[in-house]
Order: structure tokens, then sequence, then C-alpha cells
């Protein structure tokens, strides 16, 4: 009996880099209502190769990662429950050194601060003075959880001040990355393309400032916070061709980074754009533009 005992043991030690993890979390159930049949719907692509991974062998992956950054599209609630459960995988295989929310902005780092480790209050979104753009609905089990576990939670966005600082006067950026004529091209169309080519031209460059100033704010307070570190942010922020990770490099980032978009099927991402890519249900469409046109 020892001898099979001590078989075991060596057999997890051996596979302790693959197998004999800590189990992981049950997966979410779809909440989006399109696409439940399409053929892509949960599978998770390696775009270095193009292969498909188990959800497991994504968290092995990420689990070793100094920092790793998810791109959610801010109305997916199937986006925010991978989130959740992503955040307690991770944690399950090595304590989370931080959590950092696009969501969350300087001045309400303080309010953070205060309540992590404690009971939570009855309005934990009032104690948190939780911006009203971001639906609680969605956030509000991601906050909760990193509190409760006692994961540092860190603001990474801008002060609305320091964006109208940076609308008003852009002030250039250092790093030869970043201020890549094609990734500025690239932006600049992104920016135009989300105002619903609404916006005077004279106005796009400023608007690209603030866009610039923000990712690389969160790639400033990644390199700042304490690792392994995990940011949810919007899926360009994080996109490593036009984002944060363009940033990170010119700031000398060291220790690699891993991106994981979350997208909705029939998306296309192309492996510049991420490292991995995990297809979920997906939103109705909504023709946004003709919202604002109205």
């Amino acid at each position: 009996m020892r001898h099979l005992l001590l078989s075991g043991f060596s057999f997890c030690l051996m596979l302790s880099l693959g197998g004999c993890q800590a189990s992981l979390p049950p997966m979410p159930a779809w909440q989006s209502s399109e696409g439940r049949t399409h053929a892509e719907l949960g599978r998770i692509i390696d775009l270095a190769d193009g292969q498909m991974i188990s959800a497991r062998q994504l968290v092995q992956r990420l689990a070793v990662a100094p920092r790793v950054l998810v791109g959610e599209k801010h109305d997916n609630p199937d986006h925010h429950a991978l989130q959740l459960w992503l955040l307690r995988a991770l944690q399950g295989q090595r304590a989370q050194g931080s959590l950092l929310l696009e969501m969350l902005q300087p001045e309400q780092q303080p309010l953070v601060d205060k309540v992590l480790g404690q009971p939570l209050p009855a309005d934990l979104p009032k104690a948190l003075a939780w911006q009203e753009g971001w639906d609680w609905q969605m956030y509000g089990p991601i906050v909760s959880e990193a509190l409760q576990q006692r994961v540092p939670l860190l603001a990474a966005n801008i002060s609305p001040g320091e964006m109208r600082q940076a609308y008003r006067q852009p002030a250039p950026l250092q790093g030869e990355k970043s201020n890549a004529p094609a990734v500025r091209a690239a932006l600049l169309e992104q920016v135009r393309a989300g105002h619903c080519g609404m916006l005077p031209e004279s106005q796009l460059p400023a608007m690209l400032a603030v866009q610039q100033q923000r990712d690389r704010r969160m790639a400033e307070r990644l390199l700042a916070a304490p690792q392994p570190s995990l940011l949810f942010a919007g899926a360009y922020h994080v996109r490593k061709d036009l984002g944060i990770p363009l940033h990170l490099a010119d700031l000398g980032a060291s220790g690699e980074s891993k991106v994981l978009l979350l997208a909705e099927v029939g998306e296309q991402v192309a492996p510049g754009e991420a490292d991995y890519v995990w297809y979920t249900a997906a939103m109705p469409e909504q023709d946004y533009c003709a919202q604002l046109r109205r």
C-alpha cells in the first residue's frame, strides 16, 4: 500500500505542470441570445497555430504569465460571466496578485481600498462611487469576487480631468511601437467608425490622443501592479497590434504578457491581434449609428 501511495504521489509530482491541478469552477451558461447553434460557440483558439484548446489548457497557459489582458465587448453578459470564471480559475491555480479594471478611475481607488478585506457594504456601488455608464449587473459580481477574495483591485483608467486635458492639449507619447503610422491610422479609423462618422475630422486627432493616453495609463498601471496581474478592458484596448501591449513594449516591460480576446461568434480575429480568442454567444445586432442619428 505504501508503494502504491508513493507511486501516486510521484505521478502527481511528474504531472504538476499539466495535471493534478485544482478543479476548475463550473462553466457559466450562455446568456446572450444569438449564435447558440453556431459551430464556433465556446471554442478557444490558440492564434499562434490556429489549434483549438480546452478551457483547462487556456487556464494553464495564462496562469504562468505575469500579465494577462482580457478584451471584452462591454454589453455582452457572457463576456463578464467568463471573466468572473477566469478570475476564479486562475485564483485556483495560484494566488492572484491584482485585478485591474478599465471601469475604475483613480478617484475611486481610495474607496476601493477602504472596503477591501471588509464585509461588503449593502450598497456597494454607492460605496465605490461606481459610474453609471458601466452596467453594475455585469461588473458587480467581478468586483465583489475580487473584494471578497482580497485580491488587490486597481483602477486602470485615467480620470475625467485627465481625459479633458488629453482632448484639449494632446501630449505626444514617447515610443516607437505605439506611434507607428500604421497603428495611429488604424486607431484613427476605429475612432471615426466608433462615432459613426459623425465627428468633424478636426476632432479626430484629439479623440485619438485620449484613446492612446488611456492605453498608456493602463500599461503603466499594469507595470506597477502586483503580479500576476489581470486586466479587464475593451477589446481594442488590449489588442496586441493596436493597444496596451505596444505601450508595454515602449515602456520596456519585462516578462511576457498574454492577451485573450472574448469575441462573439462570427467575428474575425487575426493572429496578430491576440494570443487566444474565446468565442461566445452574441448580442442581437443593433444599429447604434441609427440611434445616434436620431
